[in-house]
């Protein structure tokens, strides 16, 4: 199996899934711009970075078909994969050896001089890291928990992060209530298997993401502590940046170019000092196009396990889910029912609304329709629906807070 970012890299280069990119390219919009040219599906590989000595990848995990490629898995089992992965997490191993200890910096930190942090839209406030994942304990300090969180560059060793997880924020302040920083590490350079595991519900599912992320891959992922924070990560991620969130310091980030495809608003925001960074030799460097399929891809992944899972509890008959790319892979649902009796389409729609505050609108189809062509599903809002008797609409509903309605 395909564990490590340079392992897979070598499977898609034998197979030209790879673009490379060969002359130089600018960090600042240049970059993003090539990479959503290919809609965060198209895997880029950038071997000049103007005023780096790094190459860079992205589009790694926004195509379905790839991603299930990444793991050695058909496309379709892309969610029975899942869930399977966080019913029966497979633990990951102390490493031997650490690759992302090759090199160890904890002093005279210059995150900037050392890997280039990309401008990617014109209203942004500044350069973003966007494809790391976030390292933490949870509170009772022994299980991991990993997420990806937007960090807004702020120059040196500092940056902030928002934090959009109520569940991680209330963690951050009790933290902060006892004037304690909290220890953090965020890792580039990672397969798409760890990205998806990412994505699941924390507060649904009291798993360890990089055990489900292990289990996807069928192999245990390999870890190793960090050097001035009490955390593990993966010993073949490509780069590390180890640091604490300081307590009772905020500092305005955004706005930023959201998932959505809107700007976020400004706000302040928890600010990370890095106590370290370590990276392979010769590291690869990642990012991934913000509002594209890279990031909607994994996000309706995982929302879709917990779908189908609800679901199907109350209409066993449900045969398949799918939380659409126009939805920005988090608003819209297609549900796919065999239906028994009156009502069952309401129950699938109901039970669809309960398990994810962020859904919008959902719909429920027959065997016949396809639901993840739009045309087809259309087609069945066109001839079999009647609004006066077949819409419901459940008011004053919570919804995102990233869904730019609301605003």
């Amino acid at each position: 199996m395909m564990t490590d970012l340079r392992s897979l890299i070598a499977f898609w280069e034998e197979r030209k899934r790879i673009v490379h990119i060969r002359r130089e390219v600018d960090p600042k919009f240049e970059l993003a711009a090539i990479v959503k040219s290919g809609k965060g599906k198209q895997p880029f590989w950038f071997e000049k970075i103007k005023g780096y000595d790094v190459p860079m990848v992205s589009g790694l995990g926004g195509d379905r078909a790839l991603l299930a490629e990444s793991m050695r898995i058909r496309e379709r089992d892309l969610v029975p994969r899942l869930i399977d992965a966080i019913v029966r997490p497979l633990k990951t191993v102390k490493a031997a050896d650490a690759p992302v200890h090759e090199n160890v910096r904890t002093g005279n930190i210059r995150l900037d001089e050392m890997f280039p942090i990309c401008t990617y839209h014109k209203e942004d406030s500044g350069r973003y890291l966007v494809s790391g994942v976030l390292v933490v304990k949870d509170r009772n300090g022994v299980r991991r928990y990993t997420s990806i969180r937007r960090m807004q560059y702020l120059g040196g060793n500092r940056m902030n992060v928002l934090i959009s997880s109520p569940e991680l924020f209330e963690q951050y302040l009790e933290y902060e209530r006892r004037s304690e920083p909290m220890e953090v590490a965020v890792m580039f350079g990672v397969v798409p298997a760890v990205v998806l595991a990412s994505q699941i519900s924390t507060h649904l599912f009291h798993c360890d993401k990089l055990d489900v992320a292990s289990r996807l891959l069928g192999e245990p992922l390999r870890v190793v502590s960090c050097r001035t924070v009490d955390l593990e990560v993966l010993a073949d991620a490509e780069v590390v940046l180890e640091g604490r969130m300081l307590p009772h310091v905020r500092e305005m980030e955004g706005p930023f170019g959201e998932l959505g495809g809107y700007y976020g608003d400004a706000s302040p925001q928890p600010v990370i000092e890095l106590t370290a960074v370590t990276h392979r030799n010769r590291p690869i460097w990642q990012t991934i196009y913000p509002s594209g399929y890279e990031e909607h891809t994994p996000m309706a992944i995982a929302r879709e396990a917990v779908l189908l899972s609800t679901v199907r509890q109350v209409v066993p008959e449900v045969r398949d889910v799918y939380v659409t790319p126009g939805g920005v892979g988090r608003y819209h649902a297609v549900i796919q029912i065999e239906k028994k009796s009156e009502g069952d389409a309401k129950q699938a729609l109901l039970a669809a609304f309960a398990s994810d505050k962020d859904l919008k609108h959902v719909v429920v189809v027959n065997e016949d329709v396809d639901i993840r062509d739009p045309l087809d599903v259309e087609w069945a809002i066109a001839t079999r629906v009647q609004a006066d008797l077949d819409l419901f609409i459940v008011p004053g509903a919570k919804g995102s807070p990233l869904e730019p309605s609301h605003q």
